[in-house]
């Protein structure tokens, strides 16, 4: 076939040039003459940046340059780089690519003995054999002696078709004793042989589960032929599975309600029941209720193999815009699902908490005051002595205070990370840091006068037992307290708060996204979520301990015999000389057995309710549960020379990766 030329000049083709140029003059490694050039290796680490190389070996990409190198010179120039690049565009690049690599001799025509000898070398001596005496290629190419010749559109009909002549001859080959049945470890090779590029590594490891489908524990033709269907059709069951969703009302689909979308959706049959049970089969071996939703499809999708688009210019959509009830209505929204999540948190760990502020509170010094031994004789006393009631004292101020807190502190999080966030969307970790400080900075002017309440609500308790009088209500104590006195403690609050949520924001960001791989691919499970909001809670809370304390001891009522502080400094001073340096980190256990589980918890909680009951559901949402994203225009290259190989691993999955001891004539060996 005639080399193509690049299109005439557009906006967007001159954007796709200067883009193909840059790319270019970054990976080019040698100068001959004042002009760069690529070697192979500058060519596929141009055109694959970032690849792992795990699922698609480098020689594979590497079997791409010898199509760019059309002067077989083993270098590349600019002009060879964009006429490439140029091609990768074309609806049927991958076609061309596998019409270039067969046709050897530049005819433009495909012969059998082209065929046969690019295809042997290619699926190496280790993979099932091909019969290239079969009747199908025959068909194709015509006999031994026939001068036949294919033209592309011929070949790409024969590549086609390729793949289920292989898989009928493999199963040929495993059914030795032409019962109708393979094992499930055969036909796991089977389709690692022939489709294993397009599978998910969950597919993958469950193969030999198709043989659970139906009873026996071997694998007839009609499963593997189906299980063959649904490969080729999984654009289509992608299609099916989001109709069928958009009209479901709890988000999940049966096996009737896929089959009968199917019928609604296509003017003939095009799954067969047996096909609908394999496809529920492998999407819901995690979950076996047979009510499946778009999360379970999407472990059938391998991930790998993105729909791209082409850079073009496209009309951007007027913003939709809301009336102020709307606002108020989202606003009231996310408020109102905070308030919840935080209060089911805080209730969660409050019996934690309560033990934790008596311990704080307990002054080692005094004589007759060493009322607990440790943190579980705490529990224990409080239990006995106050009864179950008596871990939730002061849990009242602590909800209505959850509310606010929550939703400051969340709000102002995001706010300073977005004006702290580039244009690519990231944020250094010194921006996180003061982020997360003043989001917990910003929470005090709420949180204090209902800690300081809160707290001596705790300790009430104890007070009463010893002095054995009335416990004070919440009432009350504000009424003593005044307006000054509520934020007694605030500077040691703004001290622990600060710290603390400057160290939270940041780990758990890192957590999700460094530990758990958080991203457009990757939804984090609930359990992911409780997870990363309690680890991140240890060591916020731990090393929050010392502040606490001070904060503690400042808005406590001294009893008699007991000191009374001035402020932070002399808080500190005094604990250190009276108590030691380890009394600035009692409660620190009892601090994080708290922290931890209310963060997460109160996460959990939150993506729960958000997914039960959102706000704005959008076609975005559901993207986002399968993977579905657009490339940025520099990754466009890479997604385009990734999809280009589909054919050529179709026709094998180790298309390209070729002995040195083989020559192919105008392929390069690996």
């Amino acid at each position: 076939m005639s080399q193509h030329t690049l299109s005439k000049s557009s906006p967007s083709n001159e954007v796709s040039i200067e883009r193909y140029k840059r790319v270019f003059q970054k990976f080019a490694s040698i100068e001959k003459n004042g002009e760069k050039l690529m070697t192979k290796d500058d060519f596929v680490n141009a055109i694959a940046p970032g690849e792992d190389y795990k699922r698609l070996q480098k020689s594979q990409y590497g079997i791409l340059f010898d199509v760019a190198d059309q002067s077989k010179s083993g270098v590349l120039s600019l002009s060879d780089f964009i006429v490439f690049e140029n091609l990768l565009t074309r609806p049927d690049a991958e076609y061309e690519i596998a019409f270039r690599l067969f046709d050897t001799t530049g005819s433009g025509k495909i012969t059998r003995e082209q065929f046969v000898q690019i295809l042997s070398a290619n699926i190496g001596q280790d993979a099932i054999p091909f019969n290239f005496e079969c009747e199908w290629l025959t068909l194709y190419t015509g006999g031994k002696d026939a001068t036949h010749e294919m033209p592309y559109k011929e070949f790409t009909q024969l590549l086609k078709g390729l793949q289920a002549e292989r898989l009928r001859q493999a199963f040929k080959f495993y059914d030795t004793q032409v019962s109708g049945y393979i094992t499930p470890d055969e036909f796991k090779k089977i389709m690692i042989d022939i489709a294993g590029h397009k599978l998910s590594d969950h597919v993958l490891d469950n193969l030999p589960t198709l043989c659970n489908v139906y009873s026996g524990n071997k694998i007839s033709f009609a499963n593997v032929m189906a299980f063959y269907n649904i490969i080729r059709e999984i654009d289509m069951v992608e299609r099916i599975v989001r109709k069928s969703l958009s009209t479901s009302k709890d988000g999940t689909i049966t096996k009737a309600d896929f089959m009968n979308t199917a019928a609604q959706e296509t003017r003939f049959a095009l799954f067969t029941p047996m096909e609908a049970d394999i496809v529920f089969h492998f999407a819901g071996l995690e979950n076996t209720s047979g009510k499946l939703t778009l999360r379970d499809f999407a472990r059938l999708l391998e991930s790998k193999w993105e729909r791209v688009a082409a850079p073009v210019t496209v009309a951007v959509q007027p913003e939709v815009k809301h009336g102020a009830l709307h606002d108020i209505l989202k606003g009231s929204y996310g408020f109102l699902l905070g308030s919840i999540s935080g209060a089911v948190g805080a209730t969660v760990v409050y019996p934690i908490d309560l033990v934790k502020t008596r311990m704080q509170n307990q002054r080692s010094k005094v004589v007759g005051e060493l009322l607990y031994k440790n943190s579980i004789d705490c529990f224990k006393k409080v239990l006995k002595n106050e009864g179950v009631l008596g871990l939730y004292r002061g849990l009242g101020p602590q909800l209505v205070g959850v509310a606010p807190e929550k939703a400051i502190k969340l709000t102002m999080n995001d706010l300073v990370r977005r004006h702290l966030t580039d244009k690519d969307g990231n944020i250094s970790f010194m921006g996180e840091l003061i982020a997360g400080g003043v989001a917990g900075g910003s929470q005090v002017v709420f949180t204090n006068p209902l800690e300081i309440v809160k707290i001596r609500l705790q300790v009430a308790g104890e007070a009463a037992k010893a002095i054995e009088g009335a416990r004070p209500g919440a009432v009350a104590i504000v009424r003593s307290l005044g307006i000054m006195g509520l934020y007694k403690g605030a500077g040691a609050c703004l001290l622990r708060d600060i710290p603390f949520s400057a160290i939270y924001f940041p780990v758990y960001a890192h957590l999700k996204k460094d530990l758990f791989k958080e991203g457009p691919e990757h939804k984090l499970t609930i359990g992911e979520l409780l997870s990363a909001g309690a680890i991140a809670g240890m060591p916020a809370a731990y090393f929050a301990t010392p502040a606490d304390v001070i904060k503690t001891r400042l808005q406590v009522e001294a009893r008699k015999g007991q000191s009374t502080y001035t402020g932070i400094r002399d808080a500190a001073r005094k604990i250190y000389k009276e108590e030691g340096f380890r009394a600035f980190f009692k409660g620190g256990p009892a601090r994080v057995l708290r922290s931890s589980p209310q963060f997460g918890t109160t996460l959990m909680v939150y993506e729960l309710l958000q997914r039960a009951f959102p706000f704005d559901a959008s076609p975005a949402a559901a993207d986002k549960a399968i993977g579905t994203h657009v490339a940025p225009s520099d990754d466009l290259s890479y997604l385009q020379s990734k999809n280009a190989l589909k054919i050529l691993l179709d026709v094998h999955y180790k298309f390209g990766v070729v002995p040195s001891n083989v020559k192919i004539p105008g392929v390069t060996s690996s």
